[in-house]
């Protein structure tokens, strides 16, 4: 039997919108509110929320219907090769690939770092410093212990990571919703004067929405890990594409419902005090809306859980690109080994898992670059799926498709050019969101191993490479 349909079909309805969910719902809320409300204000960060909602919005519809359409572990590896074949599949995947593995490195270093916070004396053994950021050795040992752990319950099958994203995922969401409830009882609308929307005139009020909207479609791009792992779901694929779109608008709700409350429940000065001190402003919000340091503690808690099921989700995610890859010997086909017990990619797995446990030894600011160019990395996989919709509609109108969207060419079309937008802002001087020079180079490094890769495989399979 080919290997590709050994992987287990196990994933059930809750299964698949709690990772799509938990994925985007993560960390970033508890750690950076208070950044994007000063950066862009209340109204402005929920605006630019909304705004990169949309865009993965007509991204995830387009996902949806391609989804089921194709039901085959690769998502977007199998879509842009059946529109364009395999070299923009292998361009687009490897986009795809890079957008993951920077998330799950990104997620690594971030729960050592949210242990420091709950335990204040965490910290011991000084190492030395990367990018103004000091190694020490407790820190280093916490995250290889967590990237171990979780790779663990990876590789035991993807209904025991789902079953920890399910968890997780719960604790989260009632943490959050205890924030907004109590703020909006106990908050006061005075607190909104002078953050609602942050520039000095209408062009600049504009430039710091659309940072954020930015900022926000890597925050939200948890949705695809469904399409990586199609064939591992036992739901009906109208219903996967239902729920696939429904985990995004209930992610940009999640997240605009807490800026306000963050917003509604703390003035800019007590903003501005809790960025001088913690950082956390999300947990200080919630500590004086309950007049309770533990309080604090239980959304940094929350904030834990959401760590890992970013985590899990994009490890789930990135190891099957990596498997789909290497079944289609676009990368070396060692990578496409399934444990022989629980069917799930080890190989791929482990290697996602050996990253991130070198990629703490990089420290955190080196891992705010990868996690940049991540984004960007997203965005344009997501425009490279966008315009595979967009021919396989024309080229294809026959093919079956479950999950069928209505106005097909004012979809797809809204998703090249949002997505497109994204990437392109990258990249223009002064955008707000430009690369650094630190970013630059790990975009072009990663562009150069990418050919690499390429031009071996090829060499070496021949016909095979990018063969379905």
């Amino acid at each position: 039997m080919n290997e590709r349909r050994e992987l287990n079909k196990v994933l059930n309805t809750g299964d698949v919108l709690v990772t799509a969910f938990g994925a985007m719902i993560g960390w970033g809320w508890v750690i950076s509110s208070g950044g994007w409300i000063q950066a862009s204000g209340v109204l402005g960060t929920a605006l630019g929320f909304i705004i990169g909602g949309i865009m993965i919005y007509f991204v995830g519809m387009v996902y949806a219907e391609l989804t089921t359409a194709m039901p085959e572990i690769g998502g977007p590896k199998v879509f842009s090769a059946k529109a364009f074949g395999a070299n923009i599949s292998f361009v687009c995947s490897w986009a795809m690939l890079f957008s993951y593995i920077g998330v799950v490195c990104f997620e690594a270093c971030s729960l050592p770092t949210i242990i420091q916070y709950i335990f204040p004396g965490f910290l011991k053994g000084y190492l030395y410093t990367v990018a103004g950021f000091d190694i020490y050795a407790t820190w280093l040992i916490m995250g290889i212990t967590a990237t171990l752990l979780i790779t663990g319950i990876n590789i035991l099958g993807v209904k025991a990571a789902a079953t920890l994203q399910k968890i997780l995922t719960i604790t989260i969401a009632a943490v959050g919703i205890i924030l907004v409830v109590v703020s909006a009882i106990k908050g006061n609308v005075d607190n909104l004067d002078g953050q609602l929307l942050i520039g000095v005139d209408g062009v600049s009020v504009v430039k710091n929405i659309m940072s954020i909207a930015v900022v926000a479609s890597f925050f939200l791009f948890g949705f695809d890990v469904i399409p990586q792992a199609a064939e591992e779901i036992d739901v009906p694929l109208k219903k996967v594409g239902k729920l696939l779109v429904f985990s995004i608008v209930l992610a940009v709700a999640f997240y605009a419902l807490v800026v306000f409350a963050i917003g509604y429940g703390l003035n800019s000065d007590g903003i501005a005090e809790s960025m001088s001190s913690t950082g956390l402003v999300a947990a200080d919000t919630m500590a004086k809306l309950f007049n309770s340091a533990t309080m604090s503690k239980v959304l940094i808690i929350g904030g834990m859980c959401g760590i890992i099921t970013s985590w899990n989700s994009f490890l789930m995610g990135g190891s099957r690109v990596l498997f789909s890859m290497a079944k289609s010997r676009m990368v070396p086909g060692r990578f496409s080994k399934l444990h022989a017990k629980y069917k799930t990619p080890v190989t791929s797995l482990l290697l996602i898992g050996v990253l991130s446990i070198l990629s703490l030894f990089c420290g955190r600011a080196m891992l705010i670059w990868i996690s940049d160019v991540a984004s960007f990395a997203c965005c344009f996989a997501y425009c490279i799926v966008a315009l595979s919709f967009l021919k396989l509609r024309k080229t294809k109108p026959d093919m079956p498709r479950p999950f069928k969207i209505q106005n097909a060419n004012l979809v797809g079309v809204m998703a090249v050019l949002m997505s497109g937008l994204m990437c392109v802002l990258y990249v223009i001087p002064n955008s707000g969101c430009t690369f650094t020079v630190q970013e630059w180079v790990i975009g072009i490094v990663w562009v150069i191993l990418g050919l690499v890769f390429a031009i071996v495989c090829k060499k070496k399979y021949k016909d095979d490479f990018g063969k379905m």
